[in-house]
Formats: C-alpha cells, sequence, structure tokens
C-alpha cells in the first residue's frame, strides 16, 4: 500500500473512532467558583450499581486539542475507553476537559522550550487546571467514585499538567501516566508522593525534549516512588500512540488501587 494511501487510511480510522467518542461521551460545561467556564466530556460506567463505588479517569490533552468546541479533546486516547471489550472489563468515569486556545494546564515560561527553565518553579496553579480541579472534587463529592482509584493520563501539554497536578496534590491520584511531557525536577524533589507512575517518551521526539522524562523518572525513582519509565525508540512527539496500544495500558491503570 503507498504511503499516502496508508495515511489516508489511518486518518478515516482516527475520524471514524473520534466519532464513535463524541456519541459516547456526554458534552458538559463546568463553571468554576471564579465562573469561569470549563468545557469537558464525560463517561459513566454503562451500568451503575447503587453502593457501589467506580474508578475515576482524569484526561488531559495537548496543545493541539485547545479550543471552546467540546470535541477536539476526544481526538487521542477518548477511543480506549469507549471500546465495548475495555468497557465491560473496567467500567469508569473518565472526564475530558478541554483547554482554551488561550491557555495552557501547566505554568510555563513562553520562552520556548530549551531545558527545565521553560518550567517555573514555584507558581500558582493556572486558573484553567484550578477549574479541572474543583471539577474532579465535585464528581468526587457527588458521584459514586473510588477513592483509592483515581487516575490521571496526560499527553505533551497534558503531560505537563499531570505532573503539575501530581506536584500540587501528591496524594490525590493513584495513579498517572505522563506521555512526552516534563517538569522542572526541583518540584519533584520536594514532594512526598504515593502516586505509582508510569511515564512514556519517545527518543527521537523533537517537540519536548526526551530528557524531561529521563529527569523526572531518575528524581522519582531515586526518592523511592513507584516509577516505571518507557521510552519508544525512534518515535517522535506522538509516543502516545504507541503507549495507547501497548497491551497492557489498560490492565495496568485500573489494577492500582491504594
Amino acid at each position: 500500500m503507498k504511503k499516502a494511501n496508508l495515511m489516508s487510511l489511518v486518518s478515516m480510522i482516527m475520524i471514524a473512532a473520534s466519532s464513535i467518542a463524541q456519541n459516547e461521551f456526554s458534552q458538559e460545561i463546568f463553571i468554576s467558583q471564579k465562573g469561569d467556564s470549563l468545557h469537558y466530556r464525560e463517561l459513566q460506567p454503562q451500568t451503575v450499581i447503587a453502593g457501589k463505588k467506580y474508578p475515576l479517569v482524569l484526561f488531559l490533552h495537548g496543545a493541539g486539542e485547545r479550543g471552546n468546541d467540546n470535541i477536539s479533546q476526544l481526538r487521542h486516547g477518548a477511543n480506549m475507553f469507549v471500546n465495548p471489550v475495555n468497557r465491560n472489563k473496567y467500567p469508569t468515569f473518565a472526564l475530558f476537559p478541554q483547554c482554551p486556545s488561550y491557555s495552557f494546564w501547566a505554568p510555563i515560561n513562553r520562552s520556548g522550550i530549551k531545558d527545565e527553565n521553560f518550567f517555573p518553579y514555584d507558581v500558582p496553579i493556572t486558573p484553567t487546571l484550578q477549574s479541572v480541579k474543583e471539577l474532579l472534587d465535585f464528581y468526587i463529592e457527588n458521584y459514586p467514585v473510588d477513592r483509592n482509584k483515581i487516575y490521571i493520563i496526560g499527553l505533551s501539554m497534558g503531560g505537563m499538567g499531570t505532573f503539575d497536578m501530581m506536584c500540587r496534590f501528591p496524594n490525590l491520584f493513584t495513579a498517572a501516566i505522563p506521555i512526552c511531557g516534563g517538569i522542572n525536577t526541583k518540584r519533584l524533589e520536594q514532594i512526598e508522593i504515593t502516586t505509582s507512575i508510569r511515564i512514556y517518551h519517545g527518543d527521537a521526539d523533537p517537540v519536548v525534549p526526551v530528557a524531561f522524562s529521563r529527569n523526572a523518572y531518575t528524581i522519582l525513582k531515586a526518592k523511592g516512588v513507584d516509577v516505571e519509565y518507557i521510552e519508544f525508540p525512534g518515535i517522535e512527539h506522538n509516543s502516545w500512540t504507541p503507549a495507547f496500544n501497548m497491551p497492557n495500558f489498560m490492565e495496568w491503570l485500573f489494577s492500582q488501587n491504594k
């Protein structure tokens, strides 16, 4: 098959998967305490049994999915959760918030990614991520969520947001999966974290340096954190694709329990 035809086929498959996710995820808007609007998509277990608690997964998308259409954030990752086999095997609440186009999940220095100074060391949470935290708190308080199974996944900008959330709320998440993200490692050195972590990155990433994930892993491992690092040789910035296709991606996530 010619490369152009293959790329066209892949694009058609992604569009079809996104359409399925749009139908399964309800379209919602959350209003924060400051009156900010946060667009998000919600997936619930197919059957909610009275008295039973369920995991909750928070998914933070990358910079390319920012906006206010409340659709684009489903482009990567959502199809894993609407897969009928996974829905039957791993009933869960899943939240896919959408970051506005003018904002970022985690604070950054806008001078460009050169080294870890791209990530400020000691600054307040971004208003957008504060809204996400309030949304998360709302679900934990008002839905049958198992507080021992609260998970976070993020890719690229969302991987940075995942690290940021872990540092600000080190005992909230049972498991975290930052994919091709990064953080100022001084922050990791100063927290005591109970989260189980899997970090993914492609070693040929031209957008977010692979050193960010390597350094984060080194610091966390030295602190005795339950952390694993998986690096994909020859993979550029789309390391979420091989990550999501690992046979035990979902199995590892939902097996984590406090």
